[in-house]
């Protein structure tokens, strides 16, 4: 997966929480929360390949 891609879910992730926040969906708030997570490990993990991009 590329940082792209890993930012990319990060970012749906944190739309979907703040989504799950606002209507009260404990689901959706937590799926976004995992998403958004998820997203940053893959980044990290990509940095860890890569460090000098």
């Amino acid at each position: 997966m590329s940082k792209a891609k890993a930012k990319a879910k990060q970012v749906k992730g944190k739309m979907k929480e703040t989504a799950g926040d606002m209507t009260d969906d404990q689901r959706m708030e937590m799926e976004g929360r995992a998403e958004h997570m998820t997203g940053k490990v893959q980044e990290s993990a990509e940095r860890m390949k890569r460090p000098n991009k």
